[in-house]
């Protein structure tokens, strides 16, 4: 799911008057955070896909926008940050673990990397993607890639078939406040580098000339996709 695809649109929902007790005068300690340290907001994971959303009447920008602006009612100095979890097409799994696996959730990390310890030494000969883990293994040898580098592959291989323009991955790969942000003709320089990596599989980042690049689903290419998929940002 792209979020540029996800047109805004009033809110057209109700909802009961929220009735908030007065806060006692010593809030008891929120247990999870230690003596030395203080909280400084919250994550609330919610499991729920497009279909699910349209099925309910709604979809997942109007509900983030909803939450947006409950709190900002209940505690206007609040700041927001919403995050969309994206995974590849037929991931299964529940939702909600999708989303705590995406956004980095260190208990759902520790119980991921468990289950995934059973076969973490079984590589097949070809290219395997692993998302979980940061790497590209080519015949079972890790990849010299650069964190930009498997960035760059995890984001073509993210929206598998779809072309991607240069100007999409700076903005999305590169903050503005960056040392060196390539322009839209060095962005090739990048890719370059990462093809030459992946050896006789370079083929597998494709170029759509006058347009930018694409991954195709490849008969030697294996992801490990139900993982942490990179989240797009609303």
């Amino acid at each position: 799911m792209s979020i540029a695809q996800l047109a805004p649109a009033p809110i057209q929902t109700t909802r009961p008057a929220l009735s908030l007790a007065p806060a006692p005068s010593a809030a008891p300690r929120i247990r999870a955070v230690p003596e030395g340290t203080e909280a400084r907001g919250f994550v609330l994971y919610v499991g729920l896909d497009e279909a699910k959303a349209a099925a309910a009447g709604t979809s997942l920008h109007r509900i983030v926008e909803a939450i947006k602006e409950l709190t900002g009612e209940i505690a206007p100095s609040a700041q927001t940050y919403a995050a969309v979890a994206l995974a590849p097409a037929g991931a299964g799994g529940r939702d909600v673990d999708v989303v705590r696996l995406a956004l980095q959730d260190p208990a759902a990390l520790a119980k991921h990397r468990q289950l995934d310890d059973s076969d973490a030494d079984r590589h097949p000969a070809g290219v395997i993607v692993d998302i979980s883990r940061k790497r590209v293994l080519l015949d079972g040898d890790a990849a010299a890639l650069t964190y930009k580098e498997f960035e760059l592959l995890q984001y073509l291989v993210l929206r598998e078939g779809r072309t991607i323009d240069r100007a999409e991955l700076i903005s999305s790969l590169w903050n503005a406040d960056e040392d060196e942000v390539p322009n839209e003709r060095t962005i090739d320089v990048h890719v370059r580098r990462l093809r030459s990596k992946l050896g006789g599989y370079e083929d597998i980042v494709r170029t759509v000339r006058g347009v930018g690049y694409r991954f195709d689903r490849h008969a030697d290419v294996s992801i490990r996709q139900a993982s942490t998929p990179s989240p797009d940002f609303f």
